[in-house]
């Protein structure tokens, strides 16, 4: 008898244990997932340099202050480095969030802010005679499991010279690109770009932009020499050579982008 009424008490105990241990896992799984950051890329495009200019100012002087003033720091702002088949001239920010919400809402959020309304005054209230700007591009990224949170380079050489190499690598399928992402994370190259010193401010998948689907990532070196030494040395890692041997990572790659650009005196990095 006193068996009997244990038993029902017993199996209350596991089924009970079961789901906490489930709830858990799940609320582990949730919390992990949430911890990968969101970023930013905005593109402003100008034609003439007092578009650019003006642009400067504002980003300088109002816009990342209020981005600062929002608790979102590590904000980096650079310019290409020129060459003689550019026709425009570009301004690129980086900007992290911690969550999709944020990037949602920042800009209902700056329009409350009256320091920066009245320091972005200039650019804000720009008639449509002379914009601040030819257009603006923007791309939103989604971190890396294994980056899942920017992180500021160390970098002493003066900051004219430092390279800073965003690059976006293409791929012909949704599912040929997951395959790249795979060869990121779960296949090493983060894991060998970490070794070699490569300085890697984020890797990101495009989630939403013009040229999907795709991912693109920061690196930043001291120098030219010192990007090419780096570069050289990826190549002939062994790690690489046995990794993109591989049949599995074959062919994941259709099309690539490098841009290369250098932190303005205002960048956070």
């Amino acid at each position: 008898m006193k068996l009997s009424k244990l038993f029902p008490a017993l199996l209350l105990i596991l089924i009970f244990s079961s789901f906490n241990s489930l709830f858990t896992d799940t609320k582990s799984a949730l919390s992990k997932a949430s911890a990968e950051e969101y970023y930013q890329i905005k593109t402003y495009i100008f034609k003439t340099e007092q578009q650019e200019q003006t642009t400067d100012l504002y980003l300088k002087e109002a816009y990342l202050p209020g981005l600062k003033k929002l608790g979102i720091k590590d904000i980096g702002v650079f310019k290409p480095i020129s060459n003689r088949t550019d026709t425009l001239k570009k301004i690129i920010v980086i900007i992290p969030f911690s969550t999709l919400e944020g990037f949602l809402t920042l800009d209902k959020k700056l329009a409350k802010d009256k320091r920066y309304l009245l320091a972005g005054a200039p650019y804000l209230n720009a008639t449509h005679k002379q914009p601040p700007y030819l257009r603006i591009e923007s791309v939103l990224l989604k971190a890396f499991s294994d980056h899942p949170l920017l992180k500021k380079p160390i970098l002493n050489s003066i900051r004219n010279n430092r390279v800073y190499e965003l690059r976006s690598y293409e791929s012909a399928t949704e599912t040929i690109y997951a395959n790249k992402v795979d060869m990121f994370n779960g296949g090493g190259e983060i894991k060998l770009f970490d070794k070699l010193g490569f300085n890697a401010v984020f890797y990101g998948e495009v989630i939403s932009g013009a040229k999907m689907p795709n991912l693109m990532y920061l690196t930043t070196f001291a120098d030219k020499a010192s990007r090419e030494a780096h570069w050289n040395f990826f190549s002939e890692a062994p790690e690489w050579k046995e990794m993109s041997s591989l049949p599995k990572y074959q062919n994941n790659v259709s099309h690539m982008d490098i841009t290369f650009m250098y932190p303005t005196d205002y960048s956070d990095y």
